[in-house]
């Protein structure tokens, strides 16, 4: 039987990207992520926010990527598997960990600080190479020549004698 081990995040980075390079060459960037959520308390009533902060692994062209266009603060789109790993700290206590290993990223919101004056509000889709054949990855949205005011949704050649 096969299984399947994906995540997908949207959220808000925590701290510019990490670069280094291994010996090998091969670059690897690290970022914070932070997702949120919001519930009702059931005795205050109040709005409560939980955010969960996840470290998230990209490696060879994506993190040269990340390293160049994530910024704190800048909302993105990440999709990778979870990786579980222990260390030993200096105190000699064993600690677990739990890293997100990117394989797509999406750069979500504005162009701000992009060197472009498009404010469509799309972003670029960068995806790692895998091992595996698998489906090509979106290409990054192109701004159509002239575009239309508001965002289409996709039901513009359809009828408008809907019966209800």
């Amino acid at each position: 039987m096969a299984s399947v081990n994906k995540v997908i995040l949207v959220g808000n980075c925590g701290r510019d990207p990490e670069i280094r390079y291994l010996p090998s060459g091969q670059a690897v960037a690290n970022v914070t992520l932070a997702t949120s959520s919001r519930r009702k308390d059931k005795n205050s009533g109040e709005m409560i926010e939980d955010t969960q902060w996840h470290r998230i692994t990209f490696y060879d062209r994506l993190a040269e990527i990340a390293g160049e266009y994530v910024k704190k603060g800048r909302p993105i789109y990440v999709e990778g598997r979870i990786k579980y790993g222990k260390y030993t700290n200096k105190d000699g206590i064993e600690q677990n960990t739990c890293d997100i290993i990117a394989t797509e990223m999406q750069l979500l919101g504005g162009r701000e600080g992009m060197g472009g004056g498009d404010e469509s509000g799309g972003g670029g889709g960068y995806s790692r190479p895998a091992s595996a054949p698998r489906a090509a990855a979106p290409a990054p949205r192109q701004a159509p020549a002239a575009a239309p005011a508001r965002q289409s949704s996709g039901f513009d050649d359809m009828d408008d004698d809907i019966p209800f």
